[in-house]
């Protein structure tokens, strides 16, 4: 391996078609929130990671649920799986984080991008949450770092660093696939908004191309799908080269200043995620409610006239 971390991803997925060590991978569409959640597994060792996992929540009553999560959990009991990780490609805007109630039943480490530190710094002070809110990644087993390699199982697998939407996205390449978060959606639908606090549409355009630098035929798993005018089915799985060659907003031959005008214009328009509020609360706790109060009840704040 090089100290390329690209190059290392690619050699990982090159090596994964090469000793046809291939992962196996079980998708789960929550249609409330249009979140896609992964369970990657080695199908010789059953080792597995969850990705992106979802709690129910219900805004009107303030009541969550594992309604989604416990599809994930009947599934990895069916397989006779072994989870290992809780992967979060990033602080999600738009669901509530259901890996510790995961986390309990299942074990596996907790693990997010090392630059959530900057999320939790800048959405404390949003939230004013005070002085024992711990900004260091602390309630997360791991932190991971842009090349860090880790393993599932026999499958070899990397992260990457690929800010943009928020200070801390994360893509996990596992074996020779991708897991890619909101970065990129289905070609028809196009990329992720760079608006959010520490968001930002330069970073964003060059976190996509380093991913759509990797071996054409790589699968990618995305975060959300939204169904694209015209299209009658709900779609998170597509390739490094159906994005290079048909994404609406970023394929092959668009310009890093085309996109930037494109993507801050068409993000003016754009309101804001209708569970911003409790998901970024409760998933830069590590999916955790924030601390319960004197009367036993954890709450959720809403800043006025602040975002």
């Amino acid at each position: 391996m090089t100290d390329d971390p690209l190059r290392n991803a690619t050699e990982i997925i090159e090596k994964s078609i090469e000793k046809d060590v291939i992962p196996s991978v079980k998708s789960f569409f929550d249609e409330a929130t249009f979140t896609a959640s992964h369970v990657v597994y080695d199908p010789t060792t059953r080792e597995a990671a969850i990705i992106d996992s979802v709690m129910d929540y219900d805004p009107a009553s303030g009541r969550t649920g594992e309604a989604s999560a416990r599809k994930i959990l009947d599934f990895i009991h069916a397989e006779s799986l072994n989870v290992v990780w809780q992967l979060e490609t990033h602080a999600h805007a738009d669901h509530l984080s259901a890996a510790p109630w995961l986390q309990e039943k299942l074990g596996g480490k907790l693990a997010i991008g090392a630059r959530i530190i900057d999320v939790q710094n800048v959405f404390g002070k949003i939230f004013n949450v005070g002085t024992d809110f711990a900004r260091d990644g602390s309630q997360f087993d791991h932190l991971f770092e842009d090349g860090e390699k880790f393993r599932v199982g026999k499958l070899e697998a990397m992260a990457l660093h690929v800010p943009g939407h928020t200070p801390a996205d994360m893509a996990y390449v596992i074996g020779n696939v991708a897991f890619i978060g909101d970065t990129l959606f289905m070609p028809d639908f196009g990329t992720a908004r760079a608006d959010f606090p520490g968001g930002d549409a330069r970073q964003l355009f060059q976190s996509i191309r380093r991913l759509l630098s990797l071996p054409r035929e790589t699968r990618l798993y995305l975060c959300h799908d939204y169904k694209a005018p015209g299209r009658d089915a709900f779609c998170f799985v597509t390739s490094v080269g159906a994005e290079r060659d048909g994404n609406i907003h970023v394929h092959d031959g668009v310009s890093e200043a085309a996109f930037i005008k494109m993507r801050q214009e068409r993000d003016t328009h754009l309101t804001m995620p209708h569970l911003l509020m409790p998901s970024v609360q409760v998933n830069m706790r590590g999916g955790h409610l924030p601390e319960a109060e004197d009367d036993g009840v954890s709450y959720i704040k809403i800043p006025v006239n602040r975002l």
